[in-house]
């Protein structure tokens, strides 16, 4: 490989959230990775820093440009900029669109297990969760969308909002083109407003791919994405993120939102970090290669260990497990492990009550990094039966 993913920096004492950790744990639960970014990136932060000043920052057109075309070269879609709506970061974009798009004491839909912010972002506006449970076959170790179940929810009156995560977080599952345009013919029958989190788009297994939704929709679609550099080339730190809906009208209402709630500006670093990133397509793809590896390496591992199932996941760098035959406690099973162990994964109650009875485990760091980590939880398991 060109690019060094065996060696990680040491994330001690740089106020890591991830790492902020005693010196004989390891932190493999929050979502961004312990490599290097890519050159083009660091080179474009030091130039930016030489600059000397950290004024209010705008989007340049070269950004716009550079990510319209990357996202045509990586996935044959042509975002236009008009459609285009900076914000400080995903999660604050989807807690301005809740208050925005929705109204208080309406409901708001999740496919579940899910990313437990988005949780977050609907009780704290005062709206309410329908969960639609994935159907999840433990003999297969796959899941899928149980559409009777989602169409219910959809047509339930109050029901104004549907959260999607595509690729899916914490499974790990690419949703097919089949099943995203189920999910619009559904929506566009309840008139069922989508935000598509789509932030860990670029990291899938090679040779696979993602379907944008926006790739699927037209004008009048009240469909919305948010992509964001953050999470595929480990710029999550820099706070930034883009919304784009074609639909002028809700396009209009979303930038109206963001603006008020103050959360459209993005920081001095992310539009020089940013365009550099989309120049470092390289680097995307030898890292995808890389935590392949890990994946495929843990999958295996994990799996000769009784009582738990690994699930197959062609997207993220986060692994789901199974560990119902051990326990259906997840949260007094991983605060065993790190107690135990030093071991730092997430439970699985955190992405909903189907979650109950898994863990989610980071891969994105060295093998070696790997390799203790699923030592750590192998002897865990062993001293937790």
């Amino acid at each position: 490989m060109k690019y060094d993913f065996d060696n990680v920096p040491s994330r001690f004492n740089i106020n890591s959230l991830k790492w902020d950790c005693k010196d004989d744990e390891l932190p493999m639960w929050v979502a961004d990775m312990d490599f290097s970014v890519a050159p083009k990136i660091k080179e474009a932060l030091l130039k930016r820093v030489n600059a000397g000043t950290f004024g209010y920052s705008i989007s340049s057109d070269e950004f716009f440009d550079s990510f319209i075309r990357f996202n045509l070269i990586r996935h044959n879609i042509k975002y236009e900029k008009e459609d285009i709506i900076m914000s400080i970061g995903a999660v604050p974009a989807i807690s301005s669109m809740v208050r925005k798009i929705t109204t208080p004491a309406e409901k708001v839909v999740l496919l579940t297990p899910v990313y437990n912010i988005f949780f977050n972002s609907i009780y704290n506006n005062g709206r309410y969760i329908l969960e639609s449970n994935l159907l999840y076959n433990p003999k297969t170790q796959e899941y899928s969308i149980d559409f009777s179940d989602l169409e219910i929810k959809l047509s339930d009156p109050q029901t104004s909002l549907l959260i999607l995560c595509n690729p899916h977080n914490p499974i790990g599952k690419i949703w097919s083109e089949e099943e995203l345009l189920k999910i619009l013919e559904l929506t566009r029958k309840y008139n069922v407003k989508i935000i598509s989190d789509e932030l860990h788009c670029d990291i899938v297994t090679p040779g696979l791919e993602y379907t944008p939704i926006q790739k699927l929709t037209n004008n009048n679609d009240n469909v919305i994405s948010i992509l964001s550099a953050s999470k595929c080339f480990n710029l999550a730190g820099l706070q930034a993120a883009y919304v784009i809906c074609k639909n002028k009208e809700l396009n209009w209402k979303i930038k109206r939102g963001l603006n008020t709630d103050e959360v459209a500006e993005g920081n001095a670093f992310y539009n020089d970090a940013f365009i550099a990133a989309f120049d470092s397509i390289d680097w995307l793809d030898e890292m995808n290669a890389y935590v392949t590896i890990n994946k495929r390496y843990a999958y295996e591992f994990l799996s000769k260990i009784k009582g738990v199932k690994p699930i197959k996941g062609d997207a993220t760098y986060l692994l789901w497990v199974d560990i119902k035959d051990i326990t259906n406690d997840s949260k007094k099973f991983v605060e065993f492990l790190r107690e135990k162990t030093g071991l730092i994964i997430t439970e699985g109650i955190e992405y909903g009550n189907s979650g109950e009875g898994f863990v989610r485990i980071n891969l994105a760091t060295s093998i070696s990094n790997v390799i203790d980590g699923l030592n750590r939880f192998k002897t865990g398991v062993k001293l937790y039966k």
